[in-house]
């Protein structure tokens, strides 16, 4: 039983740190598709939740049915026209895309705290990302087992701090802050869409790897329960400090400046752990692809795929941000919308 409960966490802890990466941990996802939005934004956090768990369990059950090994398998099957072959490739135009703005902000968190030249950020983040991709599965799951409950501790204790310290923890404040944007419903949903499209990258080859449907879906709602605390935590802090988020590429870090100097270094730790995990996540899913479309060998793959990142991620961490992930968003909502209408037809 013990062990039973154990590994349901590990696959909520592989969920968490599959979503959360370089752009939730530093506060940066969470100030452009929720915080300028007011208050309004916390029911669009509560709808990525109710969406990360119903895509989910349909991606999980389609993929432990038909036995899939990747995400590029999955799209094949739910949409097997000109728009799977379309979402195929853009799919993985992205998660590389994904892990070189990890790379990005890999480098941009270690300029903006100790000024050191973002080369060294960048490197460090390639280096070590393929010493553990090397280990496959396991791999994963190791990182994300000690990554996620940190990141948990950290931002539950920045929380607290902000409830002993500061004034303006109030309802009615948080109410009152104006927001930037009004469309909270339609930001909620793509940002919950490209995630879990994302995310499908490790749920398919994880899934078909466990085949324990149950033990998936109760790991995977305990995952979107704890990620949704997160983001919401991380969301008040934020709208807490509009406008001067703004003008930082790691809001987080801004936020936690009042608290000293070890509770910023830990903050910083955990942000780049977090993206570390979230690199890991990106390159294991297109290498678990690409190692099925062109028979090169996983660990080949891995070493392409971080070449070609570390280029793509000198446009900039908010540039990549702010224009690829609402176009992906589009993309990723309609694959959903695929996979529900396939999955209720199949159950006929």
């Amino acid at each position: 039983m013990i062990k039973k409960i154990k590994f349901i966490l590990q696959i909520s802890a592989v969920f968490i740190g599959t979503i959360v990466g370089a752009g939730l941990a530093s506060g940066q996802e969470i100030t452009q598709f929720f915080s300028t939005y007011g208050y309004n934004s916390f029911g669009g956090i509560l709808i990525c939740c109710v969406l990360y768990i119903l895509t989910a369990y349909t991606i999980v059950s389609i993929s432990i049915k038909y036995k899939l090994n990747s995400y590029n398998e999955l799209i094949r099957l739910v949409s097997p026209g000109f728009l799977g072959k379309v979402t195929d490739v853009l799919t993985s135009l992205f998660l590389i895309s994904g892990s070189a703005i990890i790379l990005a902000g890999s480098g941009a968190l270690i300029h903006q705290y100790f000024k050191i030249n973002k080369w060294f950020g960048i490197l460090a983040m390639a280096l070590i990302s393929i010493f553990v991709l090397l280990r496959d599965t396991k791999g994963l799951i190791e990182i994300n087992s000690f990554i996620v409950p940190t990141l948990t501790i950290v931002i539950l204790t920045i929380f607290i701090l902000y409830l002993f310290f500061c004034e303006n923890m109030s309802i009615s404040y948080v109410k009152a802050v104006p927001y930037y944007k009004k469309n909270w419903l339609l930001s909620g949903i793509l940002y919950g869409s490209f995630n879990i499209l994302c995310c499908s990258g490790v749920l398919v080859p994880f899934s078909n790897e466990v085949k324990d449907k149950k033990s998936m879906v109760s790991g995977i709602i305990i995952g979107a329960i704890v990620l949704t605390i997160l983001s919401s935590i991380i969301n008040l802090l934020l709208i807490l400090n509009i406008p001067y988020i703004f003008e930082y590429e790691i809001p987080l870090l801004y936020v936690s400046n009042r608290f000293g100097t070890i509770i910023q270094i830990m903050l910083l730790i955990i942000i780049w752990c977090e993206m570390f995990s979230t690199e890991v996540s990106d390159i294991y899913s297109v290498s678990k692809t690409f190692e099925q479309i062109f028979k090169i060998s996983y660990n080949k793959c891995c070493v392409i795929i971080l070449i070609i990142a570390i280029p793509i991620s000198q446009i900039g961490f908010v540039n990549l941000i702010t224009f690829l992930y609402p176009a992906f968003g589009l993309i990723s909502l309609i694959f959903i919308i695929q996979c529900f209408i396939f999955y209720i037809k199949d159950k006929k």
